[in-house]
């Protein structure tokens, strides 16, 4: 006896229970919860006494949240069952599914500084569950060609300024200046402005003219230049938003998806009402004298309010 249910039957419905589940703010919020343990669980393995007290404990706990974490990426993945494409769309979804399989590899887990450096990853997977977070991470990422723009031109001016440095103030104050690292080092350190004060004085005591190196070098490299990266930075922040918002968009029409019927008749409403507003402007059209030989028509607005 043939099965009378259509072929992908089964997957379709698989994807929809663990859709179900994964979709439910109560999942989140679990996940989330497992996230912060396994970062509090790492933090107190820095503490050699209370390893050396409680090492089964904290050997316990962690494999716990490593299998939990495993379900989480199980259960997402039988979201996706339908149409497993869609699972590898999203990058989130690679970045967890790396995370947690590199745990089960033999040469991973044998190596302590890199299983450690694994489990610290675990802590960004945060910004999944956290919007404002992941924007500011998209923001970062779509920054950087600006920050690397951003960086060189920075360089350029140091370069230039421990240049200028060097010839004027090499002999006087060597340990500063006596070669274009130190120049670049000092430069770079006073561009958060803090010392600029005992720079200045130093400075004065070589020559009134060093308040202008001083001056015009605070006033590029830390007005300037940082205010170009704030707006780099919030101009990529913008961009983040705005693209988080047709990812939302996006995801809740592939969730609810318009049935193809409905929407041709969406179409042909909006057609009809195309047409009665055009057969409405032609008959106010024709209901209108025509102008007399010689004198012009009146404006369109005049038009309006002259009916």
């Amino acid at each position: 006896m043939t099965d009378p249910r259509p072929a992908g039957f089964g997957r379709r419905r698989l994807a929809a229970r663990c859709r179900r589940i994964t979709e439910a703010p109560s999942f989140g919020m679990g996940v989330f919860v497992v996230i912060l343990l396994n970062a509090g669980l790492m933090g107190a393995e820095t503490y050699s006494g209370l390893v050396g007290a409680h090492r089964q404990a904290l050997q316990i706990a962690e494999e716990a949240c490593l299998t939990l974490f495993a379900l989480e990426i199980l259960l997402r993945l039988g979201a996706h069952a339908d149409r497993p494409k869609a699972f590898f769309r999203d990058p989130w979804n690679i970045f967890d599914l790396l995370i947690v399989a590199s745990a089960f590899v033999p040469f991973l887990r044998e190596n302590t500084t890199v299983l450690r450096l694994l489990r610290l990853a675990r802590v960004l997977r945060t910004a999944r569950f956290l919007p404002h977070l992941r924007i500011l991470l998209l923001a970062v990422g779509r920054s950087l060609p600006g920050t690397a723009s951003f960086l060189f031109i920075g360089a350029l001016v140091v370069y230039v300024y421990a240049m200028v440095g060097w010839v004027c103030f090499a002999q006087s104050d060597p340990q500063h200046y006596g070669s274009i690292g130190r120049a670049s080092l000092t430069l770079f350190l006073l561009t958060t402005l803090d010392g600029l004060t005992d720079a200045v004085r130093a400075g004065l005591q070589i020559s009134r003219f060093s308040i202008l190196y001083y001056a015009s070098y605070a006033l590029f490299a830390s007005f300037v230049l940082v205010n170009v990266l704030i707006g780099v930075v919030l101009n990529s922040l913008d961009e983040a938003r705005e693209m988080e918002e047709a990812d939302a968009r996006a995801r809740e029409r592939a969730a609810n998806p318009m049935d193809p019927a409905e929407e041709v008749r969406d179409r042909i409403a909006a057609a009809r009402i195309a047409l009665d507003d055009l057969e409405a402007s032609l008959s106010l059209a024709k209901s209108v004298p025509a102008p007399p030989p010689g004198q012009e028509r009146l404006p369109d607005r005049q038009l309006e309010s002259a009916v």
